[in-house]
């Protein structure tokens, strides 16, 4: 049972209740229908990532659904709050990446995008026995890191925003969700 494929999405939600917060930032994600079970962070080999139109056409109610998801609530106003999963890949398709997830107070959707792709890369680079610093392995110019001969390619799906100003509930949430056919 491993997934051949899998998506990105991300949502924002508002209400007076925190659990129904959490659900109108599921609604927002497209996954509200789905039986969630948290997993935690390997991308399987030879999996494809599809856009998040594609991939919520795989998704029927009530399925059970496996997926990486950061989630992130407040209730005070306008505090910043942000919810990331970030994904490393290796060059070689055969072999396994990793995905991270990342929630976090007062930090931006880029910085928190940004961190868990660092996150994911450091992960995957120390499984793979191989040393790694995400600052000095970062190639600005091809937009991917460098690590003791091997290439990773690196992603991230974020969602940001400020707590809501009256005070209501408000929950990001980004996901990393696996298609098992």
């Amino acid at each position: 049972m491993t997934p051949s494929k899998m998506f990105f999405t991300k949502g924002v939600g508002v209400h007076k209740d925190r659990l129904a917060s959490f659900e109108a930032a599921l609604r927002d994600a497209g996954i509200e229908k789905c039986n969630l079970v948290y997993v935690s962070s390997i991308f399987p080999p030879n999996c494809k990532v599809l856009t998040k139109e594609k991939g919520v056409e795989y998704l029927k109610a009530g399925q059970i659904t496996f997926c990486v998801m950061a989630r992130m609530e407040t209730n005070e106003p306008n505090r910043l709050i942000s919810a990331a999963i970030g994904l490393a890949l290796p060059t070689n398709t055969n072999a396994y990446g990793y995905l991270s997830e990342h929630h976090s107070f007062g930090e931006t959707g880029k910085k928190a995008g940004e961190y868990a792709e660092d996150l994911a890369a450091t992960m995957l680079a120390t499984t793979l026995g191989l040393e790694f610093d995400a600052d000095k392995a970062w190639d600005e110019r091809k937009q991917e890191y460098i690590s003791s001969g091997q290439i990773f390619k690196t992603t991230n799906i974020c969602q940001s925003t400020e707590g809501n100003k009256d005070g209501l509930w408000t929950t990001v949430l980004a996901a990393a969700v696996l298609i098992i056919e």
